[in-house]
């Protein structure tokens, strides 16, 4: 079997991941807000984790084998089989990357949080972190990423200027923190590991890193079930047993699809040789573009609330900032 190879330009797997993760974001937010037969409600974002990420990891170790990209990672032979196994660096990415898979989903669904709000806040947190992951490597940053960040920011000003306040409820805060230590594990491996201009090595990172991550956050998620001790684990036991046999599940197995094809375009577009500072802004901008856009697709057509005005404002700044960072590079002195 071939290894599959990864051709496309940067640009265009921007595009892809944008147009694939509106759907996501619909999907998500239409589960939490349209009741279930099951259970006479809406589920809860935790409701939806459990069997979201078990398709994913499904449909994740399905792609490893069908591409070929297990080759390229570490193993050892069990007889005739050979198993892909996570470095020390790539297993402490791994636990970054179980943090950063379930707080994304988890974000789509707060209560009293607009989706655009939570994502510039989350997405803010990290435009911080990739120029000093970059230092950290002592890579060079370049004029247009500076550029770039500084405008991702201005439109997450832009946005806490309009909301008045950044009172959030306690899972709101825990969602951002977790989601932030996530990144800067997985952005630091990366940069550590992996950022070099090589195929063999992106392929390599992704599979080792997702058989750390995708069984990892499934486990975690288990083990608060089981544990019985809060009002979260009586959700997340729904999660695990209940729904699968509601036809929610279909919708919540799109998602789990979705993710998958999402979770390779990330790894390809933050992976590239390029210096943080530009990747991470060019990933983020279009993550928050197409939240913007799957708010004003679910406000036009299921009547949820509007994205307001400043959203829309930093939405715009956005789409600016992405088209910087694609153009510029092309119009640079060598």
């Amino acid at each position: 079997m071939k290894t599959l190879r990864w051709t496309l330009p940067l640009e265009m797997t921007v595009v892809f991941y944008l147009i694939t993760y509106i759907p996501n974001i619909i999907l998500t937010k239409l589960t939490t807000t349209q009741a279930v037969a099951a259970f006479g409600r809406p589920l809860s974002g935790l409701e939806t984790l459990p069997s979201t990420l078990i398709v994913n990891m499904v449909l994740t170790l399905a792609f490893f084998w069908l591409s070929g990209w297990h080759r390229d990672a570490h193993g050892i032979q069990a007889g005739p089989i050979r198993i892909p196994v996570p470095s020390f660096y790539t297993f402490l990415s791994g636990i970054g990357t179980s943090l950063v898979l379930f707080t994304v989903p988890l974000s789509f669904t707060l209560e009293g949080v607009s989706i655009p709000f939570i994502q510039l806040l989350m997405r803010g947190d990290i435009l911080i972190i990739a120029p000093v992951v970059d230092l950290m490597f002592g890579r060079k940053v370049k004029w247009w990423s500076w550029v770039a960040l500084v405008m991702v920011c201005v439109a997450l000003l832009v946005v806490l200027k309009a909301r008045g306040n950044l009172h959030l409820p306690p899972l709101a805060i825990a969602t951002v923190v977790l989601y932030t230590l996530g990144y800067f594990l997985r952005l630091a491996v990366m940069t550590k590991i992996s950022k070099s201009g090589d195929e063999a090595s992106v392929r390599r990172y992704f599979v080792e890193e997702k058989i750390v991550a995708l069984p990892l956050s499934i486990l975690a998620l288990y083990l608060l079930s089981a544990s019985g001790i809060s009002k979260q684990a009586d959700q997340l036991t729904n999660g695990f047993i209940h729904v699968w046999s509601d036809p929610v599940i279909w919708k919540l197995a799109a998602n789990g699809f979705l993710l998958t094809i999402i979770s390779v375009l990330a790894a390809v577009i933050l992976l590239d040789k390029r210096e943080n500072s530009y990747c991470v802004p060019l990933e983020r901008s279009a993550s928050l573009l197409a939240g913007i856009i799957a708010a004003l697709v679910m406000a036009w057509v299921w009547g949820l609330p509007h994205p307001t005005s400043a959203e829309l404002t930093g939405a715009g700044i956005l789409i600016g900032a992405i088209f910087l960072l694609a153009l510029a590079p092309r119009f640079a002195k060598p």
